[in-house]
């Protein structure tokens, strides 16, 4: 990200650490911070083009309320912060890559092999891949892909893109009436589409919906998308039609279309690992999983009580750094200290 010193690998090579953090989400993250402090050293795989994960993917801009002592971050800034906070341990990133394959090596280290020809070996593997890739659902409009990118988005990445913008936004979830309400302040006009009146998101943000439109800040309009309007990428109106039939092409330039995401586990599934409900089940204990040394935090981990929170993914980092410890350094005896009151572990963050 900009701003901050990611240390990104070129694909190809091979490569040795203490530990292989498959996820550079603000949990995968955290993770490097948590075993920067035992002094084990991390590289990290994700399949994107920079961190952040779902964070940066879903919500860059959209608050996140739940993070202790902060009132108040983006998911841009959390991530932001969360690299800072990693800086002082040099932790190697591995993007744009996505693991493959898993294998054991002769002397009983683990092998990850990726899609660009990138081998990296640890003792240690922790998968921090939330919900596995992801990719959003993309509405069944004809010649859809012919826009997608310069005048079709689903997802927003940088909120100043669309000052301005006469924005068609489609969908009834939380995503489409957060970026309804969020942008209505800078676009030019904002038409929201659904195809019922029924909305899936927050009461809240239903009301404020609601609010906008009574005030006639913005239109809303439900019916079904049929079709794109424009020519080289550029729209310049969707073609609509309502429960009754009738017909209605609403000018614009830009289309926001949050269908949803599409959830896929990936490779991750051919890892020989024990699943639940699509996820890796995991002691509480170390947060290990059935396969000794492979550890499983954040979204992707199952056990009794999980709750799919960032601070609870954060509280998971902890404990699967001390239980990793044990294979990074069989030898060594863990002396449990406060960054409070330990020197060493001040300097090792300083």
């Amino acid at each position: 990200m900009a701003g901050t010193m990611v240390e990104t690998v070129p694909p190809g090579g091979r490569h040795e650490t203490d530990v292989i953090i498959v996820g550079a989400g603000p949990v995968g993250l955290f993770a490097v911070f948590e075993l920067g402090l035992l002094g084990i050293k991390a590289r990290v795989i994700d399949i994107l083009d920079h961190p952040g994960g779902q964070c940066i993917e879903l919500y860059p801009e959209k608050p996140i309320l739940d993070i202790p002592a902060i009132k108040s971050i983006s998911g841009e800034g959390l991530t932001r912060q969360l690299l800072e906070q990693i800086e002082p341990f040099g932790a190697a990133f591995h993007l744009n890559e996505m693991a493959i394959g898993v294998e054991k090596t002769d002397d009983g280290k683990w092998r990850i092999n990726t899609d660009m020809g990138t081998s990296i070996e640890a003792p240690v593997i922790c998968i921090a891949a939330g919900g596995g890739s992801f990719q959003p659902k993309k509405p069944p409009i004809p010649g859809v892909d012919d826009y997608e990118g310069k005048s079709v988005f689903f997802a927003v990445r940088q909120r100043e893109k669309f000052q301005g913008k006469t924005i068609v936004i489609a969908g009834g979830g939380d995503s489409a009436l957060d970026w309804t309400i969020n942008l209505q302040p800078i676009a030019k006009k904002i038409t929201l589409v659904h195809r019922r009146p029924d909305f899936r998101a927050a009461p809240d943000s239903v009301e404020k919906m609601q609010a906008l439109v009574d005030a006639g800040k913005i239109d809303l309009h439900i019916a079904q998308i049929d079709g794109l309007k424009g020519a080289g990428g550029e729209i310049e109106a969707v073609e609509t039609t309502t429960k009754e039939g009738e017909k209605r092409d609403i000018p614009c330039d830009t289309l926001l279309a949050f269908y949803g995401l599409t959830m896929k586990l990936g490779p991750i599934a051919e890892f020989g690992l024990n699943l639940e409900e699509n996820r890796i089940v995991v002691d509480t204990e170390k947060f290990e999983s059935s396969v000794p040394s492979i550890f499983c935090i954040g979204d992707m981990a199952h056990y009794p009580g999980k709750l799919k929170l960032i601070l609870s993914g954060f509280h998971e980092a902890a404990l699967m750094s001390h239980g990793a410890f044990h294979y990074v350094f069989p030898d060594k005896k863990l002396k449990f200290q406060h960054t409070t009151s330990s020197k060493d572990l001040q300097a090792k963050v300083t």
